[in-house]
């Protein structure tokens, strides 16, 4: 955003900090005169081998069986070193051992879960096996096992796939507007993320960012409360105090014919948690935090953490009604690396591009599909991968994707930093 205000919002082109810092910057401008025609996804789909498209009941189950060795192994090895109990003195080595082997644990197990977590997310597109039956049977114990209510969270997540960077009818990390976190006509800090911005400076709001994100976005979102889209399941918006939840059968998220279906997911999750609060009373409630409470909570550290980094950058487009059409809120999409976990976490974020245009392939087919589908579109300048690693792409995603200008035309991320503190504002005018 330009500092003078926010007119001519269809455009708005990407913001100055694209070009700072030697950081990568996305090939694909719509607003460009030289950008290229998009293809269609036919013509895409045509250069994948369609072997990539064929799903294993075997092959699929064996990484359940796979994840979860790994869950059981880390657990055994846990329980043969540490004790439940809290250190008898908080100031001995027998206390930061407890400390640091509690972390190490409740890290690799959120992280080997979140496996899991993805592996229920390919039964809920239907890429798990050829039967959505069997789908949804191994899909629904997974997620509600993690607190998701599946069948709901299904629903709005395909949503998300058709809806991809709209910023209307978009579902899941949907930006907000300038006025929509606190700013004026002509940029005044009137309120809300605008203020605390103000006060907290770059370096803290950032911080803040990622903590709102990583440890409190995925409650928040399912409640309704944080990044939803902003129509109902009718094409109707959302109405002042209204939330878009996962839970309620009536939430005008959901069409009234999967009602049922959105009450069991529900239950399941209500009987999680009744499981959860009988083993905290039987066994103590520090008990269950260590073994399952703080890995969940990496859980869904990671996977909000792929959802924010592959559709977020200064540099990537978001649509309006008006401008948004399929292809191109897919190929808005973002690949990155990541590392050892790839390997738990099913190359979902280094095939993200992939998974985006076709979700019904099989995650172990997704690596050969993007390397033909990097051969066809990086020559056009229209495949999207971002080398920086992921923790860096974090911190810079942090500081520079607070909000867009409109929900009209072509928007590009703004970041609070380059908003006119209200101190220097002051001193112009003294």
């Amino acid at each position: 955003m330009g500092k003078g205000g926010r007119s001519e919002p269809i455009t708005n082109g990407p913001s100055k900090r694209v070009n700072e810092d030697d950081v990568w910057v996305s090939p694909y401008n719509p607003l460009d005169a030289k950008a290229p025609t998009l293809p269609s996804k036919g013509e895409i789909k045509a250069v994948i081998p369609k072997e990539c498209f064929e799903r294993s009941y075997m092959h699929s189950m064996y990484f359940v069986f796979r994840d979860t060795a790994w869950a059981v192994a880390l657990v055994y090895a846990t329980n043969h070193f540490l004790s439940t109990e809290l250190p008898a003195e908080f100031l001995s080595l027998d206390a930061l051992k407890w400390f640091l082997g509690w972390n190490f644990y409740a890290f690799w197990m959120g992280c080997i879960l979140t496996g899991h977590w993805v592996l229920a997310h390919e039964c809920g597109h239907g890429a798990f096996s050829p039967s959505q039956t069997f789908n949804d049977i191994v899909g629904f114990i997974l997620h509600q096992a993690l607190l998701v209510p599946y069948f709901a969270w299904q629903y709005t997540h395909a949503k998300h796939h058709r809806r991809t960077n709209n910023l209307i009818d978009g579902e899941s990390h949907v930006p907000s507007t300038g006025a929509e976190n606190g700013l004026g006509p002509n940029n005044e800090r009137l309120s809300f993320y605008a203020v605390l911005h103000d006060a907290m400076g770059d370096g803290a709001f950032a911080a803040f960012q990622v903590w709102t994100h990583l440890v409190i976005g995925w409650p928040l979102y399912l409640l309704g409360m944080a990044s939803t889209g902003r129509i109902a399941y009718d094409g109707t918006p959302m109405e002042d105090g209204e939330f878009f939840d996962h839970y309620r059968p009536g939430s005008r998220m959901f069409p009234p014919k999967i009602r049922t279906k959105i009450t069991l997911s529900t239950l399941g999750v209500l009987a999680t948690l009744a499981l959860l609060v009988k083993l905290s009373l039987d066994y103590g409630f520090l008990t269950v935090a260590l073994w399952y409470t703080f890995p969940y909570m990496w859980t869904n550290s990671w996977l909000v953490l792929y959802t924010w980094l592959q559709h977020t950058d200064p540099s990537v487009p978001q649509y309006g009604q008006d401008e948004w059409t399929w292809v191109k809120g897919a190929l808005s999409t973002i690949d990155r690396p990541y590392g050892i976990f790839d390997y738990f976490h099913h190359t979902i974020g280094s095939t993200h591009v992939a998974h985006h245009l076709f979700h019904e392939m099989p995650f172990y087919k997704a690596d050969v599909a993007t390397a033909a589908i990097k051969e066809y579109l990086e020559p056009m300048g229209l495949y999207n991968y971002d080398p920086t690693p992921w923790y860096m792409a974090m911190w810079r995603i942090a500081k520079t994707c607070h909000y867009v200008e409109d929900t009209k035309g072509i928007q590009y991320y703004r970041s609070m930093e380059d908003v006119p503190r209200s101190k220097d504002v002051q001193k112009k005018q003294e």
